[in-house]
């Protein structure tokens, strides 16, 4: 590790490091101004940048949050010189006036004994007035993000350096996690990535709700068209459940398992979440509980759907269950609209919980593929109800496994895309995934949600995310929502709203030790693939060998 006697110009592994400026002004809540050396143009610096500040004792990293210009008078303002000269330019430039990027200490990396002892500190004080701020270097940016390893996957690059940034994925799952942007910047790329990693690092099983089917077997990037899947690059440990086989099959995906939910399966909860998507009036919602009172949870449904309200006996029903007519009306066009959705039956001899739950003790990852049933009530309805059942197995076998003081269940993580709709403050305290994200892990279980509307989140669960990867927002409650309790929100919504439109992330919270601005790695052209271990198809073909062997010899 570097000490504060180290020459701060020398860098271990590109040469010398650029002096930037020096500290000329600022506070430890407020964080510091920097005056740039005339020698470097202003429009090089860019915010989202790292910088290291070398003090008297300590050595400070930190993240360049703003840019302006200074002058050494306000004359300079009302009456600029005539610079038609370069000459008298020159001169005025980096004298006269000058340029100050503000930066934000994040970290202290080195120069103090606790610094040395156990790695990067919090920051509680500031370096001196005149302090040099150098562009960090690749091995400062290791210290603090540590090298790709058996735990640490690569997500990244900082702003203009090729030094790796990695997620701890041991952390990373331990919390539920969140992935935001708008539309457009990236969300899903950035998703797939983090699979890949959970599953390359094999840290976590994951049940993915892949509502417009990118994550299973192929999914597309724009630009570069269709690009592997999870499935293509580990054949033996990505199972893919399908609702639509036809789509499947024309599509050429060979699925594992195909869906169907029959109407003794479907409870009266898994209706209401579904509330405002249906145009449930409450009465009618009330009705449901009501129908499964009297018919009981296994055939409320069957009954709903067959009741025949023209008849004696189903006006007399409805009389003494004290339903309006209307109300039954309400909830019957809701239900028909669900009972459209060709995998759901009147009853299946196949236990879809049963084999995901299989393949997910095994720490396989599973993706629940919709085809052509995209709807947002389709996908809440499978979301939901699945989750609900696999929680309560794992919540039992983990109960069990404390009992018998035994290992308890691998680790799982659930993917949900449009995660505002479970999560709304409306209900959020009555879904399955609202209870998840408040656990914190309690039963091995967290989320991952990915969403563009993080304002609609419930705030309280919001505050339980973990680590967030938060692409382009542009909507102010958006950015508010995504840094509610982040120290130095200020800084980070002036980075935040910076962004790129593509291909660049925010990634702050539990998992990586200080907020950093990424340009993500890159996924879909063959030399991606060789840097995540596949070189050639008759190579992955080997793998699928190898992985099937271990899998039979781990039965």
């Amino acid at each position: 590790m570097n000490d504060v006697g180290t020459d701060p110009q020398k860098s271990e592994t590109s040469g010398s490091p650029e002096q930037l400026g020096m500290v000329v002004s600022g506070t430890l809540t407020g964080g510091l101004d920097i005056r740039l050396n005339p020698s470097i143009s202003i429009e090089e610096i860019k915010v989202g940048q790292y910088v290291t500040i070398t003090g008297e004792r300590c050595r400070f990293l930190g993240m360049i949050t703003d840019i302006k210009l200074g002058s050494a008078g306000p004359n300079l303002e009302e009456t600029p010189p005539d610079v038609a000269d370069p000459f008298i330019g020159k001169i005025i430039i980096g004298t006269a006036t000058y340029g100050i990027i503000h930066v934000t200490p994040m970290l202290v990396i080195g120069g103090e004994v606790s610094a040395i002892l156990e790695g990067p500190q919090p920051v509680k004080t500031i370096p001196g007035h005149f302090s040099p701020v150098l562009t960090s270097s690749q091995r400062d940016i290791d210290m603090v993000f540590g090298q790709e390893d058996e735990r640490r996957f690569h997500v990244g690059n900082p702003l203009d350096m090729e030094t790796k940034i990695c997620l701890n994925m041991e952390e990373f799952i331990k919390r539920s996690n969140g992935v935001f942007g708008k539309s457009g910047t990236g969300k899903t790329f950035l998703a797939r990535l983090l699979l890949l990693g959970m599953l390359q690092k094999g840290k976590a099983a994951n049940l993915v709700f892949d509502m417009h089917n990118e994550y299973g077997w192929e999914g597309t990037s724009e630009g570069r068209g269709k690009v592997k899947g999870l499935k293509q690059l580990f054949p033996s440990r990505v199972a893919v459940f399908s609702l639509d086989e036809e789509n499947s099959r024309r599509r050429g995906v060979t699925t594992d398992a195909i869906i169907k939910i029959g109407w003794n399966e479907v409870e009266p909860e898994d209706i209401v979440l579904l509330a405002t998507t249906l145009n449930l009036t409450e009465t009618a919602q009330q009705a449901i509980y009501q129908f499964a009172r009297e018919f009981g949870d296994s055939r409320w449904l069957e009954n709903v759907i067959n009741f025949d309200r023209s008849k004696e006996e189903g006006k007399s029903l409805l009389e003494r269950l004290n339903i309006p007519d209307s109300t039954f009306r309400n909830l019957k066009r809701g239900i028909d609209t669900l009972r459209r959705l060709p995998f759901l039956v009147p009853e299946t001899s196949a236990n879809s919980v049963q084999r995901i739950m299989e393949h997910l003790e095994r720490g396989n990852h599973v993706v629940v593929e919709f085809g052509r049933f995209n709807n947002i009530a389709a996908y809440m309805l499978v979301a939901n109800m699945l989750t609900r059942r696999i929680h309560d197995r794992y919540r039992e076998n983990t109960e069990r496994a404390i009992a018998e003081n035994k290992p308890v269940s691998h680790p799982l993580v659930i993917t949900i895309e449009e995660a505002h709709k479970f999560l709304d403050p409306g209900v959020a305290d009555q879904t399955i995934f609202g209870i998840i994200a408040r656990e914190m892990r309690k039963y091995n279980v967290t989320l991952l949600v990915i969403d563009q509307r993080p304002s609609a989140i419930d705030p309280e669960v919001m505050s339980q995310i973990g680590t967030k990867l938060t692409c382009l927002l542009d909507n102010e409650k958006d950015v508010e929502a995504v840094l509610t309790g982040v120290p130095g929100k200020n800084e980070l919504k002036a980075v935040l709203s910076r962004l790129e439109t593509r291909q660049q992330a925010l990634i702050f919270g539990h998992a990586v030790p200080m907020p950093v601005v990424i340009k993500t790695r890159e996924y879909g052209t063959p030399e991606s693939y060789k840097a995540f271990g596949f070189r050639d198809s008759n190579e992955l073909k080997t793998k699928v060998l190898e992985d099937k062997k271990d899998l039979w010899d781990s039965l």
